[in-house]
Order: C-alpha cells, then sequence, then structure tokens
C-alpha cells in the first residue's frame, strides 16, 4: 500500500483496539503479537522503523554470556528459548554464529570453559552446537589474525546474529499482512483521554502537517529511550524510569578478522565484553558502555569510545586496527532500567518493566532485541486486561515472519527477492563498493515505506554502518530513484541528499 493509502485507512478507522507509540524492536513486537491474536491495530512510529537503538545494536541474537557470568540464569535461559524461535521463524534474517575466544592463561580456559559449557545446558535441546576446547593451532585457524604470543588456545561456542533493520522492517511487513496497520513520521504529540483514560493520541503527519485524533482501547507506551516523555504526557510530574547508556560500534574491512568465526574479548577495561564479527563484507567491533543524561535522536561515538574500542581490539589481533581503517562508526541508546540519576550503567537491568498508570496508559521500559518477541507477548497479555479485550492465546512462537523461506538463506529478502527482481534496475548496482540494486531502493520506496535518501541508506540497506563514505557517494543515485518514485521535485531531492550527506560526516 502507498502512504497515501495507509493514511486513508488510518482516517477512516473509527477506533482500534490496540494502538502502539514506537517502531522499534519493542513496539514492533507488541504490534505483530496483538495483530495475530486478531486484535486490530495501529503502530505509529515518530521517525523511521528501527531509527533509534533498534537499528544500532551489536547484530546479536543470544543469550548473553555477560548475563551468565553474573548469575542472571533466568534472563540467559530465556533468551536462548527466544534465539531458537528466531532462528526458525526468520531463517533469512537470523543465522548461527560461531565464536572462538583466545585464551592467554591456563586459569581463565579452564574458567571460560566451564561457564559456556553452563551456557550449553541452559540452551539444552535448542543448542546450536556444544563448546569445545581449542589447541593453539585450532584458535589460530578458527582465526587467522588472532595475536599469538602468550596464546595457550581458545574456546570455541555457538550464538547467532542477525541484521536488527532488516528484522525491525520484516516485522512492521509482517504487521500489515496480519491486517494491522503501522505508519512511520507520525509522531504521537498529546493522548486521548475518555472518563480520565487514556483512550487514544494525537499525532501528526510529519511530512504534510495534517492532524489525527485517533481512538483507541489501549494505548501501548513502546518509544524506547523515549518511553520516559511519554509518560509525561500523562504524568507530567512522573520521575525518570530509565538511566540510559550509549553503546558505540566500529566497522573495519574484512582482512582485520578474516573467514567466518566472530572473536570475542571477555575481559575489558569497563567490565564488559567486546566483540569482534563478520558482518555485511565487513567486521563489527563493539560495544561500549557510556552513561548519557540526554537522548538525541542521534548519537555520536565520543572520540574516547572509538580508541577504547580499537585498543582493545588491538591488544588481540596480529594488525591493530586504527581510525583511519574505520569505514563507518556509530552509537546506540539502550534503555536501561535505572534511578535516572547517572554512573555505571553496566551492571544495570536489560530486562524489562510493564508498567500501567492510573490513566490505563501501558508503558515498557527495558528489554532487548533478543527477547522482544517474549516482552510483545506479555505486554498484550497486560494490555488485553488493560482495555477489556477479549483474552486470546499469543500465537507468535510459531509465526513465521514476513517473506520467510522454508529454509535457512542469506538472502535479507527471503522470498521477496523474486517482486524485486522483476522491477527496473534489478542488475544495476548503485554504488561498486555496496550490495545495493536500483531495483531494491525502489523496492524500498513501493513496499517498505521508505521516505527519505537515510531510509534506505541506513535501514533498507546498511550502506551507511558499512561505508559511510560510500553510502554518501550513493546518495544522489539513490535521490534519484526516489524522485521518480515518490514524486520529489529536484529541489527536494537535493535537499534529501545534502541531509544525507551531513549526517553520513558523523559516522566517518
Amino acid at each position: 500500500m502507498t502512504r497515501p493509502e495507509l493514511l486513508a485507512r488510518l482516517r477512516t478507522t473509527p477506533r482500534w483496539d490496540v494502538l502502539v507509540i514506537g517502531g522499534g524492536a519493542t513496539g514492533l513486537g507488541c504490534a505483530v503479537d496483538a495483530a495475530a491474536r486478531g486484535h486490530s491495530t495501529l503502530l505509529l512510529e515518530a521517525h523511521d522503523f528501527a531509527k533509534g537503538t533498534s537499528s544500532r545494536s551489536t547484530k546479536l541474537v543470544h543469550g548473553g554470556v555477560r548475563y551468565l557470568a553474573q548469575g542472571r540464569i533466568g534472563l540467559v535461559r530465556e533468551a536462548l528459548a527466544e534465539r531458537a524461535t528466531l532462528l526458525r521463524n526468520a531463517p533469512h534474517l537470523v543465522h548461527p554464529q560461531r565464536f572462538v575466544v583466545p585464551v592467554y592463561r591456563q586459569w581463565d580456559k579452564f574458567m571460560l570453559g566451564l561457564g559456556l559449557s553452563a551456557y550449553d545446558w541452559l540452551a539444552g535441546s535448542r543448542s546450536l552446537g556444544a563448546s569445545k576446547l581449542l589447541s593453539v593451532a585450532e584458535t589460530i585457524a578458527a582465526l587467522p589474525t588472532v595475536r599469538q604470543r602468550g596464546l595457550v588456545g581458545g574456546i570455541a561456542y555457538m550464538d547467532a546474529r542477525f541484521d536488527d533493520a532488516r528484522l525491525a522492517v520484516t516485522l512492521m511487513r509482517t504487521v500489515l499482512d496480519l491486517g494491522g496497520l503501522a505508519l512511520n513520521y507520525l509522531p504521537v504529540e498529546g493522548l486521548r483521554r475518555e472518563d480520565g483514560q487514556v483512550r487514544g493520541v494525537e499525532a501528526r503527519d510529519a511530512e504534510r502537517g495534517e492532524r489525527f485524533t485517533v481512538a483507541a482501547r489501549v494505548v501501548i507506551n513502546a518509544a524506547g529511550v523515549w518511553a520516559d516523555d511519554i509518560r509525561r504526557l500523562d504524568e507530567p510530574t512522573t520521575s525518570s524510569q530509565l538511566a540510559p547508556s550509549q553503546g558505540a560500534h566500529v566497522v573495519v574491512d574484512r582482512d582485520f578478522l578474516p573467514g567466518d568465526t566472530a572473536l570475542l574479548i571477555p575481559h575489558t577495561a569497563d567490565g564488559r565484553v567486546l566483540f569482534i564479527i563478520p558482518w555485511q563484507g565487513k567486521v563489527l567491533l563493539g560495544t561500549t558502555d557510556t552513561p548519557r543524561h540526554d537522548t538525541p535522536l542521534e548519537p555520536r561515538p565520543l572520540a574516547a569510545e572509538i580508541d577504547f574500542i580499537l585498543d582493545t581490539a588491538s591488544r588481540y589481533l596480529t594488525r591493530p586496527p586504527t581510525r583511519s581503517d574505520v569505514r563507518s562508526a556509530f552509537a546506540g541508546l539502550r534503555p536501561l532500567i535505572g534511578s535516572g540519576q547517572g554512573g555505571a550503567t553496566a551492571s544495570l537491568s536489560r530486562e524489562h518493566v510493564i508498567q500501567v498508570s492510573k490513566s490505563g496508559l501501558v508503558s515498557v521500559a527495558g528489554g532487548k532485541w533478543t527477547t522482544y518477541r517474549r516482552m510483545g507477548q506479555e505486554i498484550i497479555d497486560r494490555a488485553e486486561a488493560t482495555g477489556g479485550l477479549a483474552s486470546r492465546a499469543c500465537s507468535t512462537e510459531t509465526l513465521r515472519l514476513h517473506a520467510s523461506p522454508d529454509t535457512p538463506s542469506d538472502d535479507l529478502f527471503g522470498t521477496d527477492r523474486s517482486s524485486i527482481a522483476g522491477l527496473p534496475g534489478a542488475n544495476r548496482q548503485i554504488h561498486p563498493a555496496l550490495s545495493l540494486s536500483e531495483a531494491e531502493v525502489r523496492y524500498a520506496a513501493r513496499f517498505e515505506q521508505a521516505r527519505s535518501v537515510e531510509d534506505v541508506l541506513a535501514r533498507r540497506s546498511r550502506a551507511l554502518f558499512v561505508d559511510a563514505t560510500a553510502a554518501s557517494e550513493a546518495a544522489p543515485a539513490v535521490a534519484r530513484i526516489l524522485a521518480n518514485e515518490l514524486g520529489w521535485t529536484e529541489t527536494q531531492a537535493s535537499e534529501m541528499t545534502e541531509a544525507f550527506h551531513q549526517l553520513a560526516e558523523g559516522f566517518r
């Protein structure tokens, strides 16, 4: 459906059962669950789907090795179960990933081996393969560029990787497949009340300025790091529930870690782990954990964060990556549950909290991508009771997501690839350094609600996150195609291109 058709449906629906604010992992998970239960469902996103935290993760679907070390067994067990569910329901987006931990002390080898054996045990029948102690030679074979001096061996274990923004777009398409409605660029600016209860929202089309008064039986606040802002629309004096943390990542060329095996650094100076992961033909390194007292829409990695990642990686690689090797650097904000008073965030909870205000606004805080589906199930259970909706069983554990093939595939478009192949420019690459075709740009505009150059180069493809310079060079060509698809004037195309160039500067 085109945007005018989607907006027409919004205008002509008198009341929705469930209205979700926020188009990130949590909000999309809620909308899919609600629509799958047969509730009339609307999702409104202020910017683009996964514009914030949900496109800036470490690209892992995992139980959380670090959480196991913290003794948070329940969280690890739940996440491992959800990992299996995602591998089954989106086999084109989520794939098994082998990790190797290089070890330089025999005691560490023993302790890490013990911990990863517990990780295997918690996975149970959902295990992707048992962890294994490796000799020095086996470790070097798996990680050819690992530092060899002092190496006493390694430990291999299995987890999973994914493309976060592509999963978000797929969830949006799944909402539409199920009869729901999901719209980007429709910020919520107020809440609508009936008899003192929140029963809808006031929203605005960011593109044309049209305002909408939308009625709903229950409203869910799933705005991520901005959830406190929505809570204050309901209760202006409410205290902050979130303590945001910034996580930064850098991307370098594949020759820093050739092959398909990822590297886990188990102990860093900030008490976290650091991942070095093959991703999109490059290598992703991250992440940091830096407290933030603000929630900017476009956070930038701090110079100290980039230096920390590069310095930590350099201690484990034969060729140290430097600042000039960085193809892209990006940051995201984690919606951690805390006092909001700042301080260290590495120990704050990644688990989620669901609250219902006196006026019936259902708010969720915290969480992570791996458990998005389970969160959605719990939130809709609560929303049904709050909104007086019929109680219906959750079906998302076995729900195949949009375009999922019958067997695992490396094509992120899944069964939609045949539709893309029929569009003009299927064999014309936008830029020699990017795996993006003209047809994929057209498809993004026609079927995936891409409304800007950024939407295409940052989230419908991952060009900006893979190679910011190449993405910037590709921007004019993408703008020309979008102008043809969306009816932009030359001035609009030029403005969109310039806006993307400015954005890309922050990724270099």
